[in-house]
Order: structure tokens, then C-alpha cells, then sequence
């Protein structure tokens, strides 16, 4: 008799708990756990009792990688191959009418102030005071591998900058792809 009392008192007990009502007092913790954790803000300096130097932010444990930040396939994210420069595009991208299309809308937004149109050099800015790029059409560049445009779009070389921060890497791929596409329908020059 006396274990159905208690167990009449149990549920009693637990159905008291579980009311429906929205409460005005803060909930019972038995175990605090994460729900009282002292919060620090970043660049908010943290009390001596959670990290002696009283430094809020730390560093990230060395050899992490951002979630989606780790880039391997040094063809795809360098253009390089065996440490040379990659003599044709990633296996990832194909070479089609919308890849070439894709880079020709690339080139034109970033790369025509400088290159013009036609790739020649003769860009608006360079009129302006800027040192004239080089042509593509010339038998120097013609010679690069198209791995080799994609690391000068990616890191910049002499007064050009990187444009890795703007130019997503399939795009840098597609610009390569679309240089590429006018020097061999381009103008012949005797650079």
C-alpha cells in the first residue's frame, strides 16, 4: 500500500511540473551545466578566473581549417599540377559554351579597365597613368598555361592586385578559360 502512495505522489508531482502555462520565474537547475556558462564577448576582456591572461578571444588551435575552407586539390585552388602550372582546367569544370560565356561576363566587369575588350592592353585605365598591361595576344603570353592566368588573377603579379577576395575561384577558372578563347580568335602582334 504504502509503494502506491508514493507512486500516486510521484505523478501528482510530475503533473504539477508540467503545466501549460507560461511562468514568470526563472526555470529550477539541478545541474547547471552550459545554462549559467559566464559569456564573453568577442575583443571583451575575460575574468582571471576563467583565463589567466584575462584575454577573451583565443587563438584557434593550430592546423585548424574553417568549416569549407580546406583547399587540397592544388589544381582547383592554385592551378597548379605537381607543382607546375596546369595545362588545362580542373576535372571539376567542364570546357563549354557557358563556361566560356560565364568568363566573357567576368572579364568585362574586372578585367577590361584595364586589358580592354579585345585583351590588347589598351584599357581606359591604363590611359590614365597606370602602367599599360601587356597584350594577351603576344607569343610571351600565349605561351602561358592557362594555370598560370588563373595564379595571376588569384595572387596579381607586378601593378596588378589579386582578385581572390572579388572573383570566386570557378569564376578566376572561367576568365583563364575565356583569355584563352580570345588569343585564339584574337589579333596577331609582333610582342
Amino acid at each position: 500500500m504504502r509503494l502506491t502512495h508514493l507512486t500516486v505522489a510521484l505523478v501528482a508531482l510530475v503533473a504539477l511540473g508540467c503545466q501549460e502555462t507560461i511562468k514568470k520565474e526563472a526555470p529550477i537547475h539541478p545541474n547547471w551545466n552550459m545554462d549559467q556558462t559566464v559569456r564573453i564577448d568577442p575583443q571583451e576582456p575575460a575574468p582571471k578566473a576563467v583565463f589567466a591572461d584575462g584575454r577573451g578571444m583565443r587563438l584557434p588551435v593550430e592546423g585548424t581549417v574553417a568549416v569549407g575552407s580546406l583547399r587540397e586539390d592544388d589544381h582547383y585552388w592554385r592551378g597548379k599540377v605537381n607543382g607546375e602550372f596546369a595545362k588545362a582546367l580542373p576535372p571539376s569544370l567542364t570546357l563549354d559554351a557557358d563556361l566560356v560565356a560565364r568568363g566573357k561576363a567576368r572579364f568585362e566587369i574586372y578585367c577590361t579597365p584595364c586589358h580592354d575588350a579585345a585583351g590588347t592592353g589598351n584599357g581606359t585605365v591604363a590611359g590614365r597613368g597606370i602602367t599599360q598591361p601587356p597584350t594577351f595576344h603576344s607569343a610571351y603570353l600565349k605561351s602561358f598555361p592557362v594555370g598560370q592566368f588563373f595564379d595571376v588573377i588569384t595572387n596579381g603579379v607586378r601593378t596588378m592586385p589579386s582578385y581572390a577576395a572579388q572573383i570566386p575561384a570557378e569564376d578566376r577558372w572561367a576568365i583563364a578559360t575565356y583569355v584563352r578563347a580570345l588569343q585564339v580568335a584574337g589579333v596577331e602582334t609582333s610582342e
